[in-house]
């Protein structure tokens, strides 16, 4: 079974993913001082859902990306 997140957690983060394409990366404890940084949110709890969710939408890209050696 997977995580259950609120459309709140979902919405902000699919926001800040589109804004800022290249300051998230696949690493959950990064994406948690970049969110710091970028916004200031109410709770610790919020802003790890938030960074787990968005750690999750920039792997699901990364996966779906084509590498380059694999189009050669």
């Amino acid at each position: 079974m997977g995580n259950v997140r609120t459309e709140k957690v979902k919405r902000i983060a699919r926001e800040l993913v589109r804004r800022y394409p290249g300051k998230f990366t696949a690493d959950y404890e990064e994406n948690k001082r970049v969110l710091m940084a970028l916004v200031n949110l109410p709770s610790k709890k919020l802003r790890n859902m938030i960074a787990g969710y968005v750690t999750s939408l920039v792997v699901a890209s990364m996966a779906n990306k084509p590498s380059e050696e694999e189009s050669q």
